[in-house]
């Protein structure tokens, strides 16, 4: 078989991005595991033994035959592209030809592969220039081992610059997590010392995968979205015209961060640094989630290689992304229709963890249990999207309504809070006030504070202010002169906006009729993003139907319960 890896041009050389690609033991992982998936693997092994600066992988991937291998570890050496033309067409992780010849020159490398079809292996190793000193037959499964031994052994300087062992295992860890979430068909064993450190298994989407990598996450705190978009550049008849944005997030009633760790973009398979994306996203969640609380979110667009230049950056963290302002309104869009409540996520959670410990407590009460495991993708729980029935009011602060799948209680409070706040985040209007409010002993800074705000106030006399105009909202209100004195003390327009609301939402203890019940469960079903108020507070809680079937045996016959 004739040999697919070649030197590169020169020319093709100088055009690329330099710099030394191996500057750790995390680094030696995220370069052997991006072959073995340009390689076609399904199943990846990595084993570290830290102290011993010694890294193996194992892949089931297509494998190398004799005459690659000898050429494998040469410098510019590379199987992904032969001419300048192929640097604006990467389909790859691995392009550069660096990172085999790299390892050669830093560490002792060895290579086992078999490509599959073929009747043996080939076992090889390297000198520090890459050429292949030592070659065996090796009776291998079809696929490659790579071993790195002796990482900087001679830098000695390297190593003592590098941080500590248990943070390179860190880091060696979030690698593959990052990696396996963009390639979700792999199954991953990681070892340690000869111990097994975490599996994570392959699922068809993201959405298996997170779940294994934060415990505290369940696949039904999380939606998802697959969206087709038009290509923007046409370059022939031959090359892709679509683009796909691939949306993974934690729904913000179940899930958030204290920090903004988990909100990640990739791009075609690989998890780069986008801060202007990963704003976008941050952007898309103000005003769902508690103070000081971050989103789970995890982007991944797919997008002709054309329109990407992975030149920027030594490790390929960072890209050039053409058309960015589109690709950021898109994901905005995207985010906005996940947060919806739509088919999809009409039926929810069984019953919220408070319902399910109340329901197993009487469970146990009665001497007997019940297996509520239920596959969160069974088809049996998707119902088509119809308005929730207002039923009752309970203790004049909740609303109890049914749907096709169980029933709700919606807190009237801050589901009006949370149709107001949108309302006027839409139309920010202030009116004249007549006769003005007037106030005293105003500071400096909230005479600024009303002016941000777009609020009219003059001099009325000794240290007197007459507010001649304020929020359409607040005008006709009571309170209207303590919610302005609120408004006052601070925040920028969106805080206001947020008081507003919150001050002008119907409160709890209030009793309302069946038609203010229903009215108000309908604007709330239809506001952008329903499940939270502004404050991040979850609005409903649902218990479905099936539960409630579990909790009444409705599955007994009754008869043979007795004994009959």
């Amino acid at each position: 078989m004739g040999s697919c890896i070649q030197p590169l041009p020169t020319e093709v050389i100088h055009l690329i991005a330099a710099g030394e690609v191996i500057d750790s033991l995390a680094a030696v992982v995220r370069e052997l595991v991006e072959n073995a998936i340009d390689a076609a693997a399904t199943r990846l092994t990595v084993s570290v033994w830290a102290d011993q600066w010694r890294i193996q992988v194992t892949d089931n991937g297509t494998g190398m035959d004799l005459p690659e291998l000898q050429q494998a570890a040469l410098p510019h050496t590379t199987s992904k592209i032969h001419d300048r033309q192929d640097l604006w067409k990467i389909c790859s992780l691995g392009f550069r030809g660096e990172a085999l010849h790299s390892l050669a020159q830093l560490s002792e490398l060895e290579i086992l592969s078999r490509p599959a079809g073929s009747p043996q292996g080939w076992k090889i190793l390297y000198n520090p220039q890459g050429e292949a000193t030592q070659v065996e037959t090796a009776a291998i499964a079809p696929g490659t081992i790579v071993t790195v031994t002796h990482l900087f052994g001679n830098w000695p300087a390297r190593r003592e610059g590098l941080p500590s062992i248990a943070q390179q295992l860190r880091a060696i860890q979030a690698i593959i997590q990052q990696v396996a979430l963009s390639h979700p068909q792999i199954t991953w064993q990681v070892q340690q010392n000869d111990r097994e450190w975490f599996n994570l298994w392959s699922g068809k989407t993201a959405r298996q995968i997170l779940p294994q990598i934060l415990r505290s996450v369940q696949n039904t705190d999380l939606r998802e979205i697959n969206l087709e978009v038009p290509a923007l550049e046409r370059v022939s008849d031959e090359e892709s015209q679509t683009s796909n944005l691939q949306l993974l997030l934690g729904l913000p009633d179940r899930c958030h961060r204290h920090r903004p760790d988990w909100v990640r973009v990739a791009i075609n398979g690989r998890s780069i640094q986008m801060p202007d994306l990963e704003q976008t996203i941050l952007n898309a969640f103000r005003r769902t989630l508690p103070r000081d609380r971050h989103p789970v979110c995890l982007l991944h667009l797919q997008v002709p290689p054309e329109q990407i230049d992975w030149n920027r950056h030594p490790a390929k963290a960072e890209i050039y992304l053409h058309h960015l302002e589109f690709w950021q309104a898109k994901v905005s869009e995207a985010i906005n229709q996940a947060l919806r409540l739509n088919p999809e996520s009409v039926s929810e959670t069984l019953y919220s963890d408070r319902v399910g410990k109340l329901l197993k407590t009487a469970e146990s009460g009665g001497g007997y249990t019940v297996n509520r495991e239920i596959q969160p993708d069974d088809p049996s729980l998707l119902t088509p999207h119809s308005s929730l029935t207002a039923i009752a009011q309970v203790h004049n602060r909740y609303i109890l309504a049914e749907h096709p799948a169980g029933m709700w209680l919606v807190e009237q409070h801050i589901a009006h809070e949370r149709v107001l706040y949108e309302q006027v985040c839409d139309r920010w209007q202030t009116v004249r006030l007549e006769p003005a409010i007037i106030l005293h002993h105003l500071s400096t800074h909230q005479l600024e504070q009303f002016d941000r705000l777009g609020l009219e106030v003059e001099p009325f006399g000794d240290r007197l202010w007459a507010i001649r105009t304020a929020p359409a909202l607040l005008a006709q209100r009571e309170d209207c002169t303590e919610a302005l004195l609120e408004l006052s003390l601070g925040g920028d327009l969106q805080t206001a906006q947020v008081a507003t609301a919150c001050r002008s939402a119907i409160r709890n203890g209030t009793p309302l009729t069946l038609t203010e019940m229903q009215t108000l469960l309908d604007q709330w079903q239809q506001t952008r993003n329903p499940r939270t108020c502004p404050h991040g507070r979850p609005i409903f809680l649902s218990l479905e139907e099936t539960a409630l079937a579990r909790f009444f045996r409705r599955h007994w016959v009754i008869g043979k319960s007795h004994g009959i």
